[in-house]
């Protein structure tokens, strides 16, 4: 094994989907118009629940933080993934290894932590509605997006700072399309026991107990919801939520099925596919459901189409007006 010093390290390559041959220039076309789909959907519930004055509420303060996340969660991968896709030398510089690590580890993080901070808000809505507006009052709202936040960087720098202290060796080559933690791990030339044990008490720590305690609060929310005496009153309840609960499953089922599946099952296509899927798709899918399945976010788009609408007309009036 040829041994490699940090110090002298300025890139890894990246095989991503070199396999593919000609297929990559394809690929570079349809992950390029989600990734553009993805930004538009993204800031388009940003901008609508910040000029919205009906969309001022908790609920929709978090809905507004995960569309940030999901903006700088795929644009942390998809650029340098549509670039390698176009040409013949597939590498990403050392300290660009370190941040998409960092990153995909700190945003998982704060997605975690910011899902339970959304599944509290709709429990205490359903559950408890007369205290809702004392409960979740603006300050607290701001305390816990701070929290959930900040939650991801002792998590990401921990990890970061570990792994890349370790000797790596070999050429360096990663079987992904983007720098992950596992495949970096395998060119690690030392006993990586306690890293392992360390990774693997940080995911149960923050993806499965995150899990459990959404599990167990939507538990009590659907309990409450169909003890509620009105059908028209349990389905009103159930669509404030329901587009959350959808959501949360595309989160927790694609992660959970790349950082739970035996190291046995793994194989370059699978971890690629699979990261695809948390990665590349949920981003985009996420503005899609809540943007469907909520009458709130439809009417709220309604009305800025509206207004849209009337500014152009009267732009256009005001022009044929002029001498």
């Amino acid at each position: 094994m040829v041994w490699s010093n940090q110090t002298g390290i300025k890139e890894f390559n990246l095989l991503g989907f070199s396999n593919l041959g000609q297929l990559q220039t394809l690929l570079f076309v349809v992950f390029f118009l989600i990734y553009m789909a993805t930004l538009m959907g993204n800031t388009l519930i940003i901008l609508i629940t910040r000029i919205d004055t009906a969309l001022h509420s908790p609920m929709y303060f978090f809905l507004q933080n995960l569309a940030f996340a999901e903006v700088g969660f795929i644009t942390l991968i998809v650029p340098k993934m549509l670039v390698n896709l176009l040409v013949e030398k597939k590498t990403i510089s050392w300290s660009g290894c370190r941040l998409q690590i960092f990153g995909v580890v700190y945003f998982v993080t704060m997605e975690c932590f910011l899902f339970i901070a959304m599944a509290y808000d709709r429990f205490v809505a359903i559950c408890n509605p007369l205290r809702y507006t004392v409960i979740m009052n603006r300050k607290f709202c701001m305390l816990l997006v701070i929290a959930v936040w900040a939650s991801g960087f002792p998590v990401g720098t921990l990890q970061v700072t570990w792994l890349f202290s370790f000797p790596f060796c070999g050429s360096l080559t990663v079987p992904h399309f983007f720098c992950d933690g596992p495949p970096i791990l395998h060119l690690v030339c030392a006993d990586t026991s306690n890293f392992e044990l360390y990774s693997l008490i940080g995911t149960l720590l923050i993806i499965l107990c995150p899990f459990l305690l959404l599990l167990g609060s939507y538990t009590h929310i659907i309990n409450t919801i169909f003890r509620m005496p009105s059908a028209e009153g349990r389905r009103k309840a159930f669509s404030t939520c329901s587009s959350h609960m959808i959501v949360v499953t595309l989160f927790y089922g694609s992660t959970s099925l790349t950082h739970f599946r035996p190291k046995s099952s793994y194989s370059p296509g699978t971890r690629q596919l699979l990261s695809l899927s948390y990665t590349v798709f949920t981003p985009m899918l996420n503005p899609l459901i809540y943007s469907l399945r909520n009458k709130e976010m439809r009417a709220a788009l309604n009305r800025l189409l509206s207004q849209k609408r009337k500014c152009i007309g009267v732009s256009k009036s005001f022009q044929i007006s002029k001498p």
